[in-house]
C-alpha cells in the first residue's frame, strides 16, 4: 500500500469554457479525498478559471492555487498543449484557419512531447488525466505512466468533421470592428468551404494516435463516439450524421445508449522501451455529470434577493412568482463593436482566389497570450484572483482604456436603429421601430441569400419542436402594409413585461456611454458573478451550445435556448443530453440577430417550468458532489489496480 498521496497531472484543453469548468469540478472532488492527492493542472486556459476560491502561493515555475479545501492544493502551469478550433464567434467555425492552427501545432508536437514527458518523469507523477488534450496521453505513454481520458468528445472527431459537406457560410461577423484586434481589417464574410477528407485524414490520424495511448476513458454525459477507444463507430465523423434528418444516425445513437462494457475496444499501445507492456487492459466507463455546483443559498429567498441586488435588480422584481429571469451568456469569446444593423446571412462559397480576408488569430489565442503574460509579469493578489475565478467567461475582459480608444458601448444607435452586442455573438437588432422590424424581415433586393439548414433539435415524443418562424425566415406568409408589420408579428426580445434579462460578460458601464441606456428590463451581471448561482435563479438561459452551460442548466433544471454550432460535432451529443435530462429549444441565428427571442424563450419556459419549480423547492441536494467524490474514489481504485496489475471488472458499466 502506498504511504504518501498520489501525484496527478491534469492536462486541460484551452479550447473553451466547458473543459476548464469540469476540470475545476473534478479537481475539487479529488482534493476532498483523504489523503488528498497532489494535482498539477497544465493548460493554455488562464489560471483564473480553475477554481472557485483561490489563494496565491509561491513557485518559481508556476502559480499555486488552493481549490475547494483549506490545506490541499492544485498547482497550475501554463503550457501550449493543444491546437484550437478557430471560432471568430461563439457559433461560427473558420475551417481553413483551424486546419492551419492544427498543422502548426503538429509541426511542434515532437518537441513538445519530449519536453512534457521529461517534465513528468522529473516530477515523479503517478498518473496523467486529460480533458481532452491528446498530447497529455502521448506524454504519459512516453514516460511510462498510465493516462485517463475524461471527456465527452475528442478532437480527432471534431477536426474530422471539418470535412462535412454541410455548408455553414455565414457573415461572421457582419461589418464588425474587432476592437481587441485593432490591426486587423474588418471581415465582410467568412466563406465556409469543406476541407477535403484526404487533407484531413492524415492530420486526424496523428491526433487519434495520441488518444490511443490513453488507458481508461471516463466518458461524460453529452458524449459523442470516442473512436480512439471504441472500434465502431469509426472515423471519419461526417459519416455519423444522417443528413436527411440532420441528427446522429440510428447506429450512433444506439452505440451511445449502449453499455460501455459491451463495446469492442482497441487494444493498448505498449510503452516504449524500457517500460514494457501495460499491466491491465484498456477500459471505458460511464462517468457522472461533472459540473460546478451552485451555493445552497441560491435556492433560498434571501440568497436570490442578495444575488439580484448585486446585479442592480430592484427589490420589487425579486419575487419569482411575479418576475421571470432570462440569462444571456455567450461566454469565452471575443468582443465586437457593431457598425451595422443587418443580421448575419448565409452566402454561397466563393472561390479561394476571391475569398475575403480572415482573422490571423482566434479570441482564445489572444486571451491565452494575454493571461499568460499577465500572470508571468504581474502576479495577481488573492482578492483579484478570487473575483476573476468566479467569472462567467474564459476571456480576459479588461477593456482598452487608452484615451485614443475609449471602451466600446454595449448599445449603439444610428439612423437605422439600435443594437445590443453580447460577447461571442454578432450584434442583435433591437426591435424598437416598425422600420427596424420590416428591414430585419424583408429580404434584400437582387439575389436572395441561400440560408443554410442547421440540424434541428432531437425529437421529443416523436414531435419535432417548432419555434417562431420556419428555418427560412422569409417563408412565413407576408403581411404587406405601408408602415411596418403588425405588432403580433414584430420581433420581441422578451415574452412580456413580467420578464427581465441579465446579460453576462460585459462591464457595468457598457450601454450607458453617450447618454444611451439598456433596453427595458435589461440588467448587466457583475463580471465576477458565479455562473452556477446565476443559472440556478434563472428561469431560462440563452447562449451557445457548449458543455459548461448545458451541464449547469441540466443540474439546475434551467431551460436552455441555444444558438446552434453546426460545424462543431459535439453539439449533437449535447442535444441528446438536453433531450434526455433537460429542456433545450433552438433559436435560429437570424432570429437571434433580429432580436426575436421571445417565442423560443416562452416555449422553453413552458416546457421546463414545472421541473424548475420542483428544483427550487428541493434546493441544492449535494447529489453532484457525491457523484463526483464517488468517481474520484473509483479513479484511485483503478490506479491501485494498475499499480498492482490486478483486473477488477466490478466497477465497469
Amino acid at each position: 500500500m502506498r504511504s504518501g498521496p498520489y501525484t496527478f497531472v491534469y492536462y486541460c484543453s484551452g479550447h473553451g469554457y466547458g473543459h476548464a469548468t469540469r476540470v475545476s469540478a473534478f479537481v475539487c472532488h479529488l482534493l476532498s479525498l483523504e489523503p488528498p492527492p497532489v494535482i498539477h493542472i497544465v493548460s493554455s486556459a488562464p489560471i483564473q478559471v480553475f477554481a472557485d476560491s483561490v489563494a496565491l502561493g509561491g513557485s518559481s515555475s508556476s502559480l499555486s492555487l488552493i481549490i475547494c479545501a483549506k490545506t490541499t492544493a492544485a498547482l497550475y502551469r501554463y503550457a501550449d498543449i493543444d491546437p484550437v478550433i478557430v471560432q471568430p464567434l461563439a457559433y461560427c467555425v473558420d475551417r481553413q484557419k483551424s486546419v492551419e492552427v492544427l498543422k502548426s501545432f503538429l509541426r511542434k508536437k515532437d518537441r513538445k512531447l519530449c519536453e512534457e514527458s521529461q517534465w513528468l518523469r522529473e516530477l515523479g507523477a503517478d498518473c496523467i488525466l486529460s480533458d481532452a488534450a491528446f498530447l497529455g496521453c502521448l506524454a504519459a505513454n512516453q514516460a511510462g505512466l498510465p493516462s485517463v481520458l475524461i471527456t465527452n468528445f475528442s478532437f480527432d472527431s471534431v477536426y474530422s468533421y471539418l470535412s462535412t459537406s454541410l455548408i455553414d457560410s455565414v457573415t461572421c461577423p457582419s461589418n464588425l470592428d474587432p476592437y481587441t484586434l485593432q490591426t486587423q481589417p474588418d471581415i465582410e464574410r467568412l466563406s465556409d468551404i469543406p476541407i477535403p477528407i484526404e487533407t484531413m485524414a492524415p492530420l486526424v490520424e496523428e491526433i487519434s494516435r495520441g488518444y490511443r495511448c490513453a488507458d481508461l476513458l471516463l466518458r461524460l454525459p453529452g458524449a459523442i463516439p470516442i473512436p480512439s477507444f471504441t472500434v465502431s463507430p469509426s472515423l471519419p465523423s461526417p459519416a455519423w450524421i444522417d443528413y436527411m434528418l440532420r441528427t446522429f444516425t440510428d447506429e450512433v445513437v444506439g452505440h451511445l445508449n449502449g453499455t460501455p462494457c459491451e463495446y469492442a475496444i482497441h487494444p493498448s499501445i505498449s510503452f516504449p522501451s524500457p517500460h514494457g507492456r501495460k499491466p491491465i487492459p484498456r477500459e471505458v466507463r460511464q462517468a457522472p455529470l461533472l459540473v460546478r455546483s451552485p451555493n445552497p443559498s441560491a435556492y433560498t429567498s434571501e440568497g436570490r434577493r442578495r444575488l439580484l441586488s448585486t446585479i442592480g435588480v430592484p427589490p420589487h422584481l425579486h419575487d419569482p412568482v411575479h418576475t421571470k429571469i432570462l440569462i444571456v451568456s455567450f461566454g469565452g469569446q471575443i468582443f465586437y463593436r457593431p457598425k451595422s444593423r443587418s443580421p448575419s446571412t448565409s452566402v454561397t462559397p466563393v472561390p479561394s482566389s476571391t475569398a475575403p480576408k480572415t482573422l490571423t488569430g482566434s479570441a482564445s489565442e489572444i486571451s491565452r497570450k494575454k493571461s499568460h503574460e499577465l500572470l508571468r509579469e504581474r502576479p495577481l493578489d488573492p482578492e483579484t484572483l478570487t473575483a476573476a475565478l468566479r467569472s462567467s467567461s474564459l476571456s480576459d475582459r479588461k477593456q482598452n482604456t487608452s484615451p485614443s480608444r475609449p471602451p466600446r458601448p454595449l448599445l449603439t444607435r444610428n439612423r437605422a436603429g439600435s443594437q445590443l452586442t453580447i460577447p461571442g455573438a454578432p450584434p442583435m437588432s433591437l426591435p424598437n421601430s416598425p422600420m427596424t422590424h420590416r428591414s430585419a424581415r424583408t429580404p434584400p433586393t437582387g439575389n436572395i441569400p441561400a440560408f443554410n439548414f442547421v440540424p434541428p433539435s432531437p425529437l421529443r415524443n416523436g414531435i419535432e419542436r417548432k419555434s417562431g418562424w420556419d428555418d427560412d425566415p422569409f417563408s412565413m406568409d407576408e403581411v404587406h402594409i405601408e408602415n411596418g408589420i403588425p405588432e403580433e408579428a414584430a420581433p420581441r426580445l422578451l415574452p412580456d413585461e413580467s420578464w427581465i434579462a441579465v446579460v453576462c460578460g460585459v462591464s457595468k458601464e457598457w450601454g450607458r456611454e453617450n447618454g444611451e441606456e439598456l433596453p427595458d428590463n435589461f440588467y448587466v451581471a457583475p463580471r465576477d458573478v458565479y455562473m452556477p448561482d446565476l443559472t440556478a435563479v434563472a428561469d431560462v438561459l440563452l447562449g451557445k451550445l457548449g458543455y459548461g452551460t448545458v451541464s449547469e442548466c441540466v443540474d439546475s433544471c434551467t431551460p436552455f435556448v441555444y444558438v446552434s454550432r453546426p460545424l462543431f460535432i459535439e453539439e449533437h451529443g449535447l442535444r441528446l443530453l438536453l433531450d434526455n435530462q433537460g429542456v433545450g429549444v433552438e433559436l435560429a441565428r437570424v432570429l437571434y440577430e433580429m432580436g426575436d427571442w421571445a417565442n423560443a424563450v416562452e416555449e422553453a419556459w413552458l416546457k421546463g417550468r414545472d421541473t424548475k419549480a420542483k428544483k427550487r423547492r428541493e434546493g441544492e441536494t449535494g447529489k453532484r458532489k457525491e457523484e463526483g467524490r464517488k468517481m474520484a474514489r473509483e479513479l484511485l481504485d483503478w490506479l491501485e489496480q494498475w499499480k498492482s496489475g490486478r483486473v477488477d471488472t466490478s466497477s465497469r458499466s
